[in-house]
């Protein structure tokens, strides 16, 4: 029996989309799930789960289909900074409203 695991509903509903793409991405390249799973090193199972969008699954394991689908680079830019809207507004909250330039070590005795 698989562990559950309690995730916000979108949070859920993010990993069904992530499965259904990556299971349409292994129809569209006519791939049997054998064939992708054996690729990925992992068993059918697994790759069943993945389809399902299952959060017990391991996020290697994830990464080990889209990198066999050939989509790998799609995951290292799911949290880059540049399109982190709410982070790049607190940082610019926190910015300083003005800048002063460094006082010069001239005429001060150590």
């Amino acid at each position: 029996m698989s562990p559950t695991i309690n995730l916000p509903i979108p949070a859920k509903k993010a990993l069904r989309k992530l499965g259904r793409n990556i299971g349409d991405a292994r129809k569209r390249r006519r791939i049997t799930m054998k064939l992708l799973a054996e690729r990925a090193a992992i068993s059918r199972v697994t790759l069943g789960k993945i389809e399902k969008g299952e959060a017990t699954v391991s996020m290697g394991a994830y990464a080990a289909v889209l990198f066999t689908l050939g989509m790998v680079d799609q995951l290292q830019n799911l949290a880059d900074a540049n399109v982190d809207i709410v982070g790049r507004e607190l940082e610019e909250e926190n910015l300083p409203k003005r800048v002063r330039t460094p006082q010069s070590n001239k005429g001060r005795v150590s």
